[in-house]
């Protein structure tokens, strides 16, 4: 089960030209501004700047699907036939994250929020 696509990271190569650009697009300052991650938050969407994504298999921006129970969905996924690019790794604060890679090359991230 998911919460929806609430989440879309970018791999950026220049993380303060991304982050001007996203300032300007969005209209706010970022949430998060760190050298490894810069997100934004605009009308209940969250949009993060990865300067790394390249290199972890990114080839564009990654829909981060919310779910409730991440390894049960990446196990899922992979029965399915998707190819996993970055396991479960907890990106901060108890936050879980993993992307994917399906038959067609498309990317899917899943996510998922710490327990209250």
């Amino acid at each position: 089960m998911t919460a929806g696509l609430k989440t879309i990271i970018y791999p950026v190569k220049d993380l303060a030209a991304a982050k001007a650009l996203f300032s300007a697009l969005l209209g706010v300052e970022p949430y998060a501004d760190e050298p490894y991650y810069v997100g934004f938050k605009d009308a209940g969407q969250d949009v993060g700047l990865d300067p790394n994504g390249h290199a972890r298999g990114m080839t564009g921006p990654v829909p981060y699907w919310h779910v409730d129970d991440i390894r049960a969905t990446l196990a899922a996924l992979v029965a399915a036939g998707a190819e996993t690019l970055q396991d479960v790794q907890d990106v901060g604060g108890g936050k879980l994250i993993a992307f994917v890679k399906d038959a067609d090359g498309n990317l899917v991230g899943i996510t998922q929020d710490p327990q209250a």
